[in-house]
Parts: structure tokens; C-alpha cells; sequence
């Protein structure tokens, strides 16, 4: 479907633009949003005769979520969840729950501006973009952790999952150190009783 551009739309175009897309992003998305219309004789019209209109209105709230940016850019929030030893989590972390915790910050944002390209499915420190405006996109951390500690480690750039598995690793070396030992130890203390017992068969 041949539409008409009524804001920017990322790997499309800028207001104005006439692009072909498929119908069902056409019909289920771009034009019941107000993004677009169908580029059609009446609707170019239209929109040339209100373009100045749409342009100045466009620019207004540009203007508007780049003074919103600066309460929202570079927040970072943390996000407490049960996971396996491997940092699987029971679940996934929604945008429900990153818009939540980022408004209860003060970030004052919408469910429709999270950009979540995958679904959060283990622990970890994710840039997760928000869109506040199409010309105006910033990124917000989130934490994923199972403790505040945890939280704190993987902010300071620890990957806590790799710190757990080379702390297993070393408590398994140790205790296979510990028994190669043990057993070094009573090979030394049964070779002087097999030297003795080789004596008296000899005298």
C-alpha cells in the first residue's frame, strides 16, 4: 500500500515522504495511529493544504520530549527476580514492569514508548530504548538481578554469573586438591609398613 507520512517513522521516512509498505502494517498500525494516510488524490491534498499545520505540530512535541529527555536519559533501575544457577529467569521481565519501575523514578513515560527488541529472559544489565518522540530516542539501563547485592555487582560491571561459575569452579579444584592429598598421605604412610613387612619375611 502506497501511504502518506504523518511523522517520522524509523527505517521509512520523514513527514511527507511517500513510501509502499505491506497492508497489515498499513492498516493494523500506521493509519488507525494517525501515522500515515493512504496516498491517494483527495488525501494528498489534504495534507498539502494542512502540511504547515502538521510540521509546526510535529516540532512542538519534538521540542516537548527532548525537555522530557532529560528526566528519563540515562536512568538506570533495578529489577529484583528469581533465576536458576545458570541466570535463567523463572519468566520474563515485561514492559510493564520496566515502565513501572522507571516511573516510580520519575521518568513519567508509556507503556508504547518501551522499545524492547527481545524479551528479558535472564539476569544481566540491558540499554533498553525509549522512544519519547520519533525524532527523540534515549536509553535507560535495567538491572536484572536476583539481590540488591547482585544488582550492585553487575553495576559496577561484574558479571555475576561468570563470577559464579569460576567460584564453583574453584571450590571444585580444591576439593580435588584436598583429595589427591589425602590420598598422597596414605600412600606415604603404607609404603614404611610394606618396607617393614618385606624385612621380617627376609630375616
Amino acid at each position: 500500500m502506497e501511504i502518506i507520512l504523518l511523522e517520522r517513522i524509523e527505517k521509512l521516512g520523514t513527514i511527507g515522504d511517500v513510501v509502499n509498505v505491506k497492508d497489515g502494517y498499513a492498516r493494523n498500525y500506521l493509519l488507525p495511529n494517525k501515522k500515515a494516510l493512504r496516498a491517494n488524490e483527495a488525501n494528498r491534498k489534504v495534507f498539502e493544504a494542512n502540511k504547515a499545520k502538521i510540521v509546526a505540530d510535529n516540532d512542538a512535541r519534538r521540542a516537548e520530549a527532548e525537555k522530557h529527555s532529560a528526566n528519563v536519559e540515562g536512568k538506570s533501575v533495578v529489577l529484583i527476580r528469581a533465576s536458576s544457577n545458570a541466570g535463567q529467569l523463572y519468566g520474563s521481565v515485561s514492559v510493564r514492569d520496566i515502565v513501572d519501575a522507571l516511573n516510580a523514578d520519575g521518568a513519567g513515560i508509556s507503556k508504547s514508548m518501551i522499545v524492547l527488541e527481545r524479551p528479558i529472559k535472564t539476569i544481566g544489565v540491558f540499554d533498553v530504548k525509549v522512544t519519547l518522540h520519533p525524532e527523540v530516542v534515549v536509553l535507560v539501563k535495567v538491572n536484572v538481578a536476583r539481590s540488591p547485592d547482585e544488582a550492585e555487582q553487575q553495576a559496577a560491571g561484574v558479571d555475576v554469573i561468570a563470577a559464579m561459575f569460576e567460584d564453583d569452579a574453584a571450590e571444585a579444584a580444591a576439593a580435588a586438591g584436598e583429595f589427591e592429598a589425602g590420598n598422597g598421605e596414605e600412600v606415604e604412610a603404607e609404603a614404611p609398613a610394606a618396607a617393614e613387612a618385606s624385612e621380617e619375611a627376609e630375616g
